[in-house]
């Protein structure tokens, strides 16, 4: 009897150690996950940057473009120069700022494009040759390796006034004010859904794309084409459309180490009129010469029943500085 209450104690201690050294395992265990969890950063010095870049997920970057340039032209004919012409003088400018931001599954993307320039001949005022203002920033959402939920806010707009100059008239008292700045300006919201298939392209699709047209200066209309004021009632400053449907095309790639093409596309399709399509195309092919100097010919293609009932085209070709980094 002794002997056997002897081994019953003995399997009773065992047991007792056994379940004791287990509990203490499982405490430990939950102990290190809390504090990977909750103390992460009290393990790894996230302040080095080997460690940093090695919790990053595959796919992360942080991607920045800036260029900054300017354009020069210039004739001068002396006053018994038989072949006819006029002395002139021209400059242009351009700023432009792309940044690409992209961590898990989620992106932010800005885009900023500024041009200005002037030419003057001579017995003429200086005449605006360039004048865009683009600011484009989009926040989106992968929903799988093509397509992404978006937000996007859409600027446009010019620098300074605008005239137009009678052909039967073309002189220095003759000018005509059809825009300036904030008149015409256009202010477009959106959600919606894109589709990229490259690095390099891809196309929005906002149904219900909210646009507001702003002329601020309400004496402008008077020189509007037809007197449309860009379809901004008369005597009032801002018109909002709600869109049927918003797509936007955008591609921007290097052809060759040399040379690189740009478009976008926008086309806006109002739900009041579904009919009056607004169609805007902006295109440019950049080619480097060298560093320093570009050569780049630029069109926009512009079909807007409140701007003109004819299809506008404003094209340039273009020699000078180009910096980028």
């Amino acid at each position: 009897m002794n002997y056997l209450s002897t081994l019953l104690l003995k399997i009773s201690k065992k047991h007792l150690v056994s379940k004791i050294t287990a509990a203490a395992l499982l405490l430990y265990s939950q102990l290190g996950t809390a504090q990977n969890l909750y103390d992460f950063s009290k393990i790894i010095d996230l302040s080095n940057s080997l460690n940093s870049s090695r919790l990053k997920v595959p796919g992360d970057t942080s991607w920045h473009k800036i260029e900054l340039g300017s354009t020069f032209n210039q004739g001068t004919f002396s006053g018994n120069w038989t072949g006819g012409g006029v002395s002139s003088a021209g400059i242009g400018s351009f700023f432009n700022a792309l940044f690409e931001n992209k961590k898990g599954k989620n992106a932010w993307r800005s885009d900023l494009q500024t041009q200005y320039g002037f030419l003057k001949n001579k017995g003429q005022q200086n005449r605006k040759s360039q004048d865009r203002i683009f600011f484009d920033t989009k926040y989106s959402r992968d929903l799988d390796v093509k397509w992404t939920l978006f937000a996007n806010l859409n600027f446009q707009s010019q620098f300074s006034r605008g005239y137009n100059y009678p052909a039967e008239e073309d002189s220095i008292k003759i000018t005509r004010k059809v825009s300036r700045f904030f008149a015409p300006a256009y202010l477009t919201q959106s959600i919606g859904l894109e589709y990229k298939p490259a690095p390099y392209f891809f196309v929005d699709f906002a149904p219900g794309a909210f646009r507001q047209t702003i002329v601020w200066d309400t004496n402008l209309y008077v020189n509007t084409p037809d007197q449309k004021n860009y379809g901004v009632p008369i005597g009032k400053r801002i018109r909002y459309e709600l869109a049927l449907m918003q797509i936007v095309a955008n591609y921007n790639r290097d052809i060759t180490k040399q040379m690189n093409l740009k478009f976008r596309y926008q086309l806006y399709s109002s739900i009041l009129d579904p009919s009056q399509i607004d169609n805007r195309l902006d295109a440019s092919l950049t080619a480097k010469v060298n560093k320093f100097f570009n050569v780049n010919l630029s069109a926009i293609v512009v079909y807007d029943d409140d701007q003109s009932s004819r299809v506008q085209l404003a094209q340039g070709l273009n020699v000078g500085f180009l910096y980028a980094f």
